[in-house]
């Protein structure tokens, strides 16, 4: 079986304890949290951190925290901090890349979102990649839109970064890209032709997760996203238990594509990551 990159992203910004008490939002219960995705096959983890109130954060010390237990507990897990924009200062968004997690999320452009305007300035983008490629941080690429795709090129062009990004095609957010099986294939050969060298996953959010996940492993994908930042249910009526859960279920559709949940030294081979702290 050929292995798949597992990604699990634990909190993020937007689901609260109200929407589902499995969220976990303080470093111990995110750290306790990657543990359980990690032993049911994630191997890598997409972090946010929150104030003590739920809100979002771009507090270095709760990053920290997070990093240290996960780097304790689940040994070569792929580190990825966000720099998401939503509900934080834009001047505070690169603060943790000082402590050189493996990867790190980058926008490269705005996009509307349900009530805001995620706003990603050209000169913020680049500020961000820069700050990424002195630390050794590799990036995810977050693709809302096709000049997303042409603006990581620029990066490239512009020696940001190197030739073979990650790129996370991000369908069903509410007023941006539709979660639409077309679409994908249009920002896939988008990609290939723009970026040949890029590896590649999508994220499905809401009830958009299984079917985006199920055409991610038709075409070949390098990774598959799940996890309560994106998903707090497996069905209409039921709330997931847990990020864990949601990796399984992500793991049961690899399996009828005769796809495996990649190691961590297979991972971090295949996104040109090095070994790690604690691989």
């Amino acid at each position: 079986m050929t292995p798949i990159v597992i990604a699990v992203a634990i909190t993020g910004s937007v689901p609260r304890k109200r929407d589902n008490p499995a969220v976990p939002t303080s470093p111990a219960e995110q750290v306790e949290s990657t543990h359980a995705a990690f032993e049911a096959g994630a191997s890598l983890v997409h972090i946010h951190v929150r104030n003590p109130d739920e809100s979002p954060s771009s507090d270095p010390a709760l990053f920290a925290q997070v990093q240290e237990g996960v780097r304790r507990h689940c040994p070569g897990m792929i580190v990825q901090f966000s720099t998401g924009g939503r509900g934080r200062d834009p001047s505070a968004r690169g603060n943790a890349l000082d402590l050189r997690p493996d990867m790190a999320s980058l926008s490269t452009g705005s996009v509307n979102f349900p009530t805001i305007v995620y706003e990603n300035p050209a000169s913020l983008v680049t500020e961000l990649a820069g700050k990424m490629q002195r630390h050794g941080v590799r990036p995810e690429i977050e693709v809302f839109d096709l000049s997303h795709i042409h603006a990581a090129r620029r990066l490239v062009d512009d020696g940001l970064m190197d030739a073979r990004p990650h790129v996370q095609f991000v369908m069903g957010v509410r007023n941006a890209m539709p979660a639409e099986e077309h679409l994908l294939d249009i920002l896939l050969s988008e990609t290939r032709r723009v970026l040949p060298q890029a590896t590649w996953t999508a994220a499905g959010i809401g009830a958009n997760q299984a079917r985006v996940i199920d055409w991610v492993l038709a075409r070949g994908g390098d990774g598959l996203r799940t996890g309560l930042e994106d998903n707090i249910r497996i069905s209409r009526d039921r709330l997931a238990a847990s990020n864990a859960e949601l990796v399984q279920r992500a793991l049961e559709a690899a399996a009828r594509h005769d796809r495996r949940p990649a190691t961590p030294a297979e991972a971090r081979s295949m996104l040109g990551l090095g070994a790690g702290e604690a691989a």
